[in-house]
């Protein structure tokens, strides 16, 4: 029977023939080996500690591999199953390592013959029910913000990802963290979500990326209602939890969502009791009446272009900046508060509005009118860092490029965008994966790539590295990943384990 218009069909082979379409995937088995990733997982969460089946470590791992592989719901796993290749890596790459007597104890847990390589979708969906908590649920309050407690296992995802990034510290070390704090919406149709300010359901976690490492330290997921601002200082004190001993300096960076004097006053003061001291920070400003007032006040000498660096060369934008003598009510308190930075930034609107519309003027950015001089565009900084004003904008300006970035891998390139349940915890522990998948691959670039790839997104990575077509063969008890003949990614594979296999060792 005739199958399409061109002149090719397609069969199904007769006999098991060990086919993969994600030979480059194994790689990353390696490098969560070296990372100790399988133990920190069994260490931590502990849903299925007691219990018979797939273990934590089974099932959270064929998630990330899930994700990296790039399927984007639960039912995907199916896909994954059938990949015959894989799962003959999956089946040898469990009990490695493992002594007779352990692994004996894992074939215990299954009543009847094991028939998977990985967990099927029914059996997923019941284990991420296992992180939602049905009593902290019974303490919501219509219209209010809450965030549910974590339970222990969710908890213990967070600090599986704290040893996942110890171990890339070790590996790679940095003395200084940069933590940009963001919140991103996540879009979806469940009955249970809640409405977002964009007017349209979603959950909206909140994010702290570690901007030189190129790791997400720490991420709380929250519902849609939630502002992005709170409780901001009590999940920046959890994310510095996981913030290595051995970072001798840590920074912050946030926009106008953290522009609260709690925030800003714990990360100027210098308290022995704190860890890492005092946190250089800059946040956006709330443009208020008052600070558009002092903006006003500021001398026209005193505004100073604002350049961009091009290729060396000093390039001028429409923008200027100029430092701001703003005192808002809750600095002048006290004569013991820390001392604060007010940097305000100005730009012509390049429409003017028409004649008797200014009132009327709603544009997504705060405007004022300068006398003699028309209608800007208004933003300002707090900081109390001690840097020339146009190399602080552009510093803090670093922040809308990676961790928003990050936001888009774990929602496009990674599942996180599209949860799996009408269950807070379920989608939590499904979000918190995600994390993992990014860390891992972020680890894989960084420490066996190679520079070269440092800079690409994971759907780069996965089209020249993850999905290739390979067969899996055994030969002297060892399995063979073959690969076309020239494949370009043979040598770089081979390279990258090579590397994996030094970490085991040490430092690179």
């Amino acid at each position: 029977m005739k199958q399409g218009i061109l002149p090719f069909q397609y069969e199904q082979e007769k006999t098991s023939t060990g086919m993969t379409a994600l030979a480059g995937l194994p790689p990353y088995l390696d490098l969560a080996q070296v990372a100790g990733l399988s133990r920190s997982i069994e260490r931590h969460v502990r849903l299925r500690e007691e219990g018979q089946g797939w273990t934590d470590s089974q099932m959270v791992m064929s998630l990330v591999l899930l994700n990296l592989a790039g399927g984007e719901s639960v039912d995907d796993l199916r896909v994954l199953e059938k990949d015959e290749g894989l799962c003959r890596v999956l089946r040898r790459a469990e009990t490695h390592g493992m002594r007779r007597r352990e692994r004996r104890a894992t074939e215990r847990r299954w009543r009847m013959e094991r028939r998977r390589s990985v967990p099927s979708p029914s059996a997923v969906f019941r284990y991420l029910s296992g992180f939602h908590d049905d009593e902290e649920e019974d303490r919501r309050q219509a219209h209010t913000a809450f965030i549910p407690s974590a339970n222990e296992a969710l908890a213990g995802l967070g600090r599986v990802n704290g040893d996942l990034v110890a171990f890339v510290q070790s590996r790679m070390p940095h003395n200084q963290a940069t933590l940009d704090m963001d919140a991103t919406l996540v879009e979806t149709e469940k009955t249970e979500a809640l409405y977002s300010y964009k007017k349209y359901k979603a959950y909206q976690p909140l994010t702290t990326y570690w901007a030189e490492a190129d790791l997400i330290l720490h991420s709380e997921f929250r519902d849609g209602n939630v502002p992005a601002g709170y409780q901001q200082l009590r999940v920046l004190k959890e994310a510095l939890v996981h913030v290595p001993d051995s970072i001798g300096k840590v920074l912050m960076r946030s926009d106008t969502a953290g522009y609260q004097r709690e925030l800003l006053k714990y990360c100027a003061e210098d308290d022995e009791d704190k860890p890492f001291g005092v946190i250089e920070f800059a946040v956006g400003v709330d443009v208020t009446p008052e600070f558009k007032k002092a903006v006003a006040q500021v001398a026209e000498d005193d505004w100073q272009m604002l350049e961009r660096e091009v290729d060396g060369h000093k390039v001028p934008t429409d923008q200027q900046w100029a430092e701001v003598c703003f005192v808002p009510n809750w600095i002048g308190h006290s004569k013991k508060n820390p001392d604060y930075r007010f940097i305000g930034i100005r730009e012509p609107l390049r429409q003017k509005p028409l004649t008797g519309m200014e009132e009327q003027l709603d544009l997504p950015f705060p405007t004022m009118e300068l006398a003699d001089k028309g209608w800007y565009k208004v933003f300002g900084v707090v900081t109390n860092r001690d840097l020339a004003g146009d190399e602080l904008i552009w510093w803090y300006r670093q922040r809308c490029g990676k961790s928003e970035e990050a936001h888009g891998v774990l929602k496009e390139d990674l599942a996180a965008g599209r949860l799996p349940s009408g269950r807070f915890g379920a989608n939590a522990a499904w979000w918190g994966i995600a994390v993992l998948a990014f860390n891992l691959n972020s680890a894989m670039k960084q420490l066996a790539l190679g520079t070269e790839w440092v800079s690409k997104r994971l759907k780069a990575v996965r089209f020249a590295i993850i999905c290739l077509p390979g067969r899996v063969v055994r030969r002297a008890r060892t399995l063979i990943i073959r690969l076309t003949r020239d494949h370009p990614s043979y040598e770089l594979l081979v390279r990258a384990r090579q590397r994996i296999l030094a970490l085991a060792h040490g430092p690179p």
